[in-house]
Formats: structure tokens, C-alpha cells, sequence
């Protein structure tokens, strides 16, 4: 199973200081948080795509780039591409490019995003979300399996013998999740294509995620590719851990209180109560995230945010060091030993990972 971290880049003011880092601070932070993450022994980095404040990374692929020249082991993802306002040409080639760099360590999660103005500022209508994410990853789909492709669709330029450069290594695509909360046609998506399916759950009821991730398993094998229990899964979720839970919950409270993600709505304990959010003792998201599984089932990807709201660079890095020597390594013990036989445990690596 993969464990790792993911990041959507947010400039948020420390609500105890009332300092916000710079966008130069932030960005170096992010990279910083790799490095860590594999330092630490964690499997995955991925970060957000946004093009609008507080947020940072609206190029994923040169953070990416960058971080791949300084790691050897990490898996690069992203936690959204945003499939509804980016051209598929442009994925098709970026992430290709991308996955030359780093050797084959790329995977990518699509996503529509969470930012109603961001479709007009590309040109495209919210309103078309759904069929602009299907109409455009079919056409990502065969660019990246096609040498010379004919297309016609709705939503851009046709395309008469085009060939997107560069071709993918080796010709096997990065592994593709589709990252939805709440749209079943997503699911629906991942399902019909075999790719992997990410429930970025920070924010709903574990029932929630329970009824998507089966609508997704029961669906992937309708479409031939395998049993239900085969089919490709991913969490996310935040974190917040001292050694003491009674100190996590004091130090993180003014963070939880000011985040621009869940800030000024429900309190801690309702979210902590509610949805996957695990503020307390290393032991406690142990425990915590060993329940996941009874909701997702056998799981092969798990994300943990860390440096959400505003919490200091040094606050998060002692956050890695706990995940990566006392949480991943007791988390990879239990879940191997559920794991029934022929379930897979990570997502498909890149043959060349293998080199």
C-alpha cells in the first residue's frame, strides 16, 4: 500500500501570529515537504492545481519536474489536474514530459476543482463540468495510446492526424485517478476506463464515502476489468498529531477555526467526529485510519494533508517525522496483514520504476 502526502498549496495567515509566508516561501515550503516525505520513507507527493488566491501551485508539472531532479524513489502525482479547464493536448504532452524526468515516477488525479470562476477565466462554462471532464479525458485517453489521432468533439478544435509529443515512456500513459466527493458520473468514469478512483473524503460522512467507492468497485467490474475487490482505490484525508492528544487539540484548534477549507462552519469535534479529520496522539490516527478500510475496503492509496491553514514549516516537518516513523510503518504492517490474497496493493507502478 501507498502512503503519502498532498498539499493544495494554500497562503493562509498563522492564526496565532497573524503572519502570512510569501508566495516565494510557500512554494519553498511545498518543496521542502517532498524532500521530507521521502527522507521519511513515505511513497507519494502530490500536490493541488489552483489559479487563484490564497493558493500557489497553478503549474503542477514544474513543481513536479523540480522536486523529480531531487528525489529517486518518490511517486510525483498530483491531488487535481483540472480535467474541465486545461486542454487535454496540454496534459497529454506536459505529464508525458514529466514522466521522461522523473523516470516514470508520474501519476496524475483529474479532477474538476472546487472554484466556480476558474471556468470562465479558461473559457468554459461550470455548467458543462461533467461532460467537459468525460468529453475531454477521452480525447487525453486515446492522445496518450494514439500516434495519430482524429477527433471531433464539443468543447475544442478538431484534431485531423495529430500526434501529441512527447509520446509517453516507454508508450505505457501515467496511471490516471479520477478524484471526485461527490459526483457519481466520476465514479462512473474511473470505473468504465479501469483507472484508479480517488475519494478525497476531507469533508463528508464516512457513509458518503462508503456509497461512492462501492458505486465505483461495483461499476469497474460491470465494465470486464476485474473483481470488485481488484479495482483501484485512494483516500485522503488531514492530520494533526502530538504526543499528547490533549496538545493536538489545543495547538491545532486555531488552525481548524481560521482554514479557508472548513473554517467557520462546524466545530473540531463535529468534524473529527464526522468525517476522516484525526487531530490527537499517533496512536489515535493509527487507529483511525485502520477503519478506513471499512468503509473503502482493501485500499491501495492513502494521502494525508499536513500543511493546510496556516500551521508553521517546522510544525508540519515534525508532523512528517511523526507519520514516517511511528504512523506509515505500524499502518503498512496491519493493512499487508488484512489484505486478502489477489488484491492489489499499490496502484500499477511504471515498468521503468523497476529499472
Amino acid at each position: 500500500m501507498q502512503f503519502g502526502i498532498f498539499t493544495v498549496g494554500d497562503v493562509t495567515p498563522d492564526p496565532t501570529t497573524g503572519r502570512a509566508p510569501t508566495e516565494h516561501e510557500r512554494i519553498a515550503a511545498m518543496v521542502t515537504l517532498a524532500l521530507k516525505a521521502e527522507e521519511v520513507g513515505l511513497d507519494v507527493f502530490a500536490t493541488g492545481e489552483h489559479h487563484n488566491p490564497p493558493f500557489v501551485p497553478s503549474s503542477p508539472t514544474t513543481l513536479l519536474g523540480y522536486v523529480a531532479a531531487r528525489t529517486h524513489r518518490l511517486v510525483l502525482s498530483t491531488s487535481t489536474t483540472l480535467i474541465t479547464t486545461n486542454d487535454p493536448v496540454k496534459i497529454a504532452e506536459d505529464y508525458a514530459m514529466l514522466q521522461h524526468l522523473a523516470d516514470g515516477r508520474v501519476d496524475l488525479m483529474l479532477g474538476r476543482g472546487n472554484t466556480p470562476p476558474v471556468y470562465p477565466w479558461f473559457g468554459q462554462d461550470i455548467r458543462q463540468g461533467i461532460p467537459l471532464a468525460i468529453e475531454n479525458y477521452g480525447l487525453l485517453h486515446k492522445l496518450w495510446r494514439e500516434e495519430s489521432v482524429d477527433w471531433t468533439g464539443h468543447f475544442r478544435t478538431p484534431l485531423e492526424g495529430f500526434t501529441a509529443t512527447p509520446r509517453p515512456l516507454d508508450g505505457v500513459p501515467p496511471f490516471v485517478w479520477h478524484g471526485s466527493i461527490r459526483s457519481t458520473e466520476i465514479a462512473e468514469q474511473a470505473a468504465y476506463y479501469g483507472d484508479g478512483f480517488f475519494h478525497n473524503n476531507i469533508f463528508w460522512p464516512q457513509e458518503h464515502t462508503k456509497r461512492m467507492v462501492a458505486l465505483y468497485r461495483e461499476r469497474y467490474a460491470h465494465y470486464g476489468h476485474g473483481a470488485p475487490e481488484e479495482a483501484i482505490v485512494g483516500l485522503g484525508g488531514q492530520v494533526f498529531m502530538r504526543r499528547n492528544a490533549q496538545d493536538a487539540v489545543r495547538e491545532f484548534r486555531p488552525y481548524f477555526d481560521n482554514a479557508p477549507v472548513y473554517g467557520h462552519g462546524a466545530s473540531l469535534e463535529e468534524y473529527t467526529a464526522q468525517t476522516p479529520l484525526t487531530v490527537g496522539s499517533p496512536q489515535q490516527v493509527i487507529e483511525r485510519t485502520l477503519t478506513f478500510r471499512r468503509t473503502a475496503g482493501d485500499y491501495q492509496r492513502q494521502l494525508f494533508l499536513l500543511d493546510h491553514a496556516g500551521l508553521p514549516l517546522k510544525t508540519v516537518l515534525e508532523q512528517l517525522d511523526l507519520l514516517g516513523e511511528e504512523v506509515v510503518p505500524v499502518l503498512r504492517e496491519e493493512f499487508a496483514a488484512l489484505r486478502p490474497a489477489g488484491v492489489p496493493e499499490t496502484a500499477p507502478p511504471h515498468p521503468a520504476t523497476a529499472r
